[in-house]
């Protein structure tokens, strides 16, 4: 498993019956996680300093609750990014800190390139990869179907101080934005999707993973370029092996394009502790330099 651990303004503070205690640049959230299935507090005083606490609703969906006075958004930094946290809905806060491993290897691939790179982010969300690719200097389509997702991934890149780089943003079905993109002729050297297990396009299209992802892949091997970097799945799907992803790549992207396909499950580390939270998996096809 890869571990988020060069976070200095986020930490895990403690996990207990299905909620974590997390620190965010000086705010202390509770939230729910299914994976913490144990009842064992580390330290029981931490929880009482939580600042804003996430209650489920039995109908569905929940409600924050402000434990003390707090605003509902600010900012904390990874290395030099900036992002914007905003405590949404359902219990999300716009970022998930796992990625960062995912960020520092897209930016270590980028500036090792030795090349101009064009990435494609699919299901781009608020845009963590995006501004992590825009930092490590290459171009970048971040694409999404919510239109507040696209303008919160703005936000990001302003943050950042990341106006400078070439960042075009799409709000759109991304199976369609694909298809457009290889009709036109458009080619890119990464690309990176976070598909969701279910959701709807821009316009109503329905996306189910199990129906979706491989036509999409397929699709996506038409808008590479004749020397791809890499190729990045970023999953939270329940059930979903991290082999299924790497079947997956191994029978579209490096069948066409030779290179090293690998997977495995990404989390974060509890603060002095030995626990660690996993938070998903990935499956990644990579030039064999």
């Amino acid at each position: 498993m890869k571990l988020a651990r060069n976070w200095r303004d986020y930490k895990i503070l403690d996990m207990d019956d299905g909620m974590k205690l997390e620190l965010w640049n000086g705010i202390i959230l509770s939230r729910p996680d299914p994976q913490i299935i144990w009842k064992e507090k580390q330290n029981e005083k931490l929880w009482n300093k939580a600042n804003a606490v996430y209650h489920r609703s039995k109908t569905g969906g929940g409600y924050w609750e402000y434990k003390k006075n707090t605003s509902d958004r600010w900012t904390v930094s990874y290395k030099d990014l900036t992002f914007n946290i905003k405590l949404m809905g359902f219990k999300h806060t716009g970022l998930f800190p796992e990625q960062a491993v995912n960020w520092d290897y897209m930016i270590d691939k980028i500036k090792h390139s030795n090349r101009h790179i064009s990435v494609l982010n699919l299901f781009a969300y608020t845009g963590g990869a995006t501004v992590a690719c825009a930092y490590a200097g290459a171009d970048v389509v971040h694409v999404d179907s919510s239109k507040g997702m696209v303008s919160w991934a703005k936000e990001n890149i302003i943050s950042s101080n990341l106006e400078d780089r070439n960042v075009r943003f799409i709000v759109d079905d991304v199976i369609k934005f694909v298809e457009r993109e290889i009709r036109r002729g458009h080619k890119y050297d990464a690309i990176i999707m976070d598909p969701p297990s279910f959701g709807r396009g821009a316009n109503k299209e329905v996306w189910n993973i199990e129906d979706s992802l491989f036509k999409l892949i397929k699709l996506c091997e038409e808008v590479l370029s004749d020397d791809p970097l890499f190729f990045l799945i970023n999953s939270y799907t329940t059930g979903l092996s991290r082999i299924v992803l790497e079947n997956l790549l191994n029978i579209t992207i490096n069948k066409k394009f030779k290179g090293i396909v690998s997977s495995g499950e990404i989390g974060l580390p509890m603060e002095n502790s030995n626990l660690i939270l996993p938070c998903g998996i990935y499956g990644r096809w990579e030039k064999d330099e």
